[in-house]
């Protein structure tokens, strides 16, 4: 089982020598950046990675470009944000010494996530199970404009190892809210758009409430404290101007459609 570290990046200077550090045991890392303007690419170099330069074609098609340049077959796919545990790479470690013949195709880890100064429990955060070591010839990643996950094969066998991938988020709340402003509520509403959903002014009123409650009550955010409200509060914000991008979006269509253009 030999593997590739597959990491892509933007302006990650800050990140990235932290995530060759932690993916040091790959036999490959292999970092595909989009024309950083900062060091990202000789910080990576100096770390023993491969490194491609690669514009910008979106996250799943960049994170299947590093896929498919990959030198080995395994592939674990890693955020520059992103580090691995020591009880994940003595689950991966013991993936390695067992027979092809014993392994699945694809593996889950799950995801915690560091905000406000601590590790987060509730409000949906975690587990947050991301499939990220997989064999490339039996997966790939599938067509989304965000959150973007690798889709297995139908007859794929795919397990759960264990340890967390250490997710080092959003840095403060003014951050948080400008990533749901400027990329997650805009494309969140444009892949609901692509998948044929839509929504109306009533939806717009119950997004955020709900979301909410689901976060900081259903998912019990509330045992975060501080964090978890603040994380249940821009859940509401992000729920809710999704739905209203939405509605712009699909009533522009409409008069496209009306106007003949």
């Amino acid at each position: 089982m030999r593997i590739t570290a597959a990491i892509i990046t933007f302006n990650e200077a800050e990140n990235i020598r932290a995530a060759c550090e932690s993916v040091a045991w790959a036999d490959e890392i292999l970092v595909v950046d989009s024309e950083s303007a900062d060091d990202t690419r000789e910080i990576a170099a100096r770390c023993g990675a491969r490194v491609i330069l690669n514009a910008w074609p979106g996250f799943s098609a960049q994170k299947q470009f590093a896929t498919d340049a990959a030198a080995h077959d395994w592939i674990f796919s890693l955020d520059a944000d992103e580090r691995i545990s020591p009880e994940l790479q003595a689950s991966i470690d013991g993936l390695r010494s067992r027979s092809d013949q014993s392994l699945a195709d694809g593996y889950r880890v799950a995801r915690r996530a560091f905000y406000m100064g601590r590790w987060i429990r509730g409000g949906g955060w975690y587990p947050d199970h991301q499939l990220r070591l997989f064999k490339r010839a039996r997966g790939h990643w599938g067509e989304r404009l965000i959150h973007e996950s690798v889709v297995m094969d139908q007859e794929a066998r795919v397990e759960t190892l264990k340890g967390d991938l250490l997710h080092y988020t959003i840095r403060d709340p003014a951050q948080h809210q400008h990533m749901i402003e400027t990329r997650y509520a805009p494309l969140g509403a444009q892949q609901m758009l692509r998948d044929g959903r839509r929504t109306s002014s009533f939806q717009i009123k119950l997004a955020g409430p709900a979301a909410f409650v689901r976060s900081f009550v259903l998912k019990a955010g509330w045992r975060d404290g501080r964090a978890g409200l603040t994380i249940a509060r821009f859940a509401a914000r992000h729920a809710a101007l999704k739905h209203t991008i939405l509605y712009e979006l699909q009533n522009q269509n409409r008069d496209a459609d009306d106007t003949g253009v």
